[in-house]
């Protein structure tokens, strides 16, 4: 496995191929993959985030895009399901108004803490009042009556296979196994059917990936408009970059200047 650094300069990693994984994304991408797999090995191209910021706070640009593809409210609560590292929190909480709140939840503990440390560094008094961290398990809130409809807009950047960090990572890469994908995408139709239950009328809610996996991307989109047929509907993102897929937008580096991977699927509550 080769590497390019920042600099420019090219290091030799000594890394058993896995076959499976190699396979699996073979199938999804064909020829292509080769030329995608390059370019997730090479440095993510990050920018400095600084709208309404005390200081900017670097990202990839496809976050961003994310992030602010969220129709936000003129008032209420926003939820910030899967917060940390708190990026896109720090998005969320640039865009909304003065009559607006935002919950930025992460269960772990560890992962709360930091999105904490970056809400208090990034944010001036008056904007971070504005804003309360939660640890609940989005995954299971949207059974309780009492909590749904509760929100008025919701981003879910869930949880994911995120190859990109597991191509670079030469422990994750050999460890890697065929249903890694498959056992991840229940977990986001867990997280995704219980955000379309806490979210209000008449909202926006988004839907986001850094994986590959179409099994992680697409397939949850499809269970929840299949389940809730009538009562959602497709909004697809304004922004350009990157490629359709069946329900939404995927930013993948191979073409789009070293940026993403990031998918993104937006939703219209009725």
């Amino acid at each position: 496995m080769t590497k390019k650094l920042s600099k420019g300069k090219n290091i030799t990693i000594d890394v058993k191929r896995n076959e499976g994984f190699e396979e699996y994304y073979y199938k999804v991408f064909g020829p292509r993959w080769e030329a995608l797999r390059e370019s997730l090995l090479l440095p993510p191209e990050h920018v400095p985030y600084n709208t309404g910021l005390l200081k900017p706070y670097i990202m990839d640009r496809a976050s961003i895009l994310a992030a602010s593809s969220l129709r936000l409210p003129t008032s209420g609560l926003i939820l910030d399901a899967c917060a940390a590292p708190g990026g896109k929190s720090l998005v969320l909480a640039s865009l909304m108004n003065n009559d607006t709140k935002l919950l930025c939840n992460e269960v772990s503990s560890n992962r709360r803490r930091r999105l904490i440390n970056v809400l208090d560094e990034h944010l001036d008094a008056e904007k971070r009042s504005q804003i309360n961290v939660s640890g609940f398990n989005a995954a299971s809130m949207g059974g309780k009556k009492s909590e749904q409809k509760r929100f008025d807009a919701i981003l879910l950047d869930s949880p994911c296979s995120s190859e990109r960090h597991i191509i670079n990572n030469p422990n994750l890469y050999a460890k890697w196994q065929g249903g890694r994908p498959r056992y991840l995408a229940q977990r986001q139709w867990s997280l995704l059917s219980a955000a379309f239950l806490l979210l209000a009328n008449e909202r926006s809610l988004v839907y986001s990936t850094c994986a590959l996996s179409p099994e992680e991307n697409d397939g949850p989109v499809s269970r929840l408009l299949s389940k809730y047929a009538g009562e959602i509907e497709l909004d697809m993102p304004d922004f350009v970059e990157g490629e359709v897929t069946k329900y939404g937008r995927i930013i993948l580096p191979d073409t789009s200047g070293g940026i993403g991977p990031m998918y993104i699927a937006r939703f219209w509550k009725l």
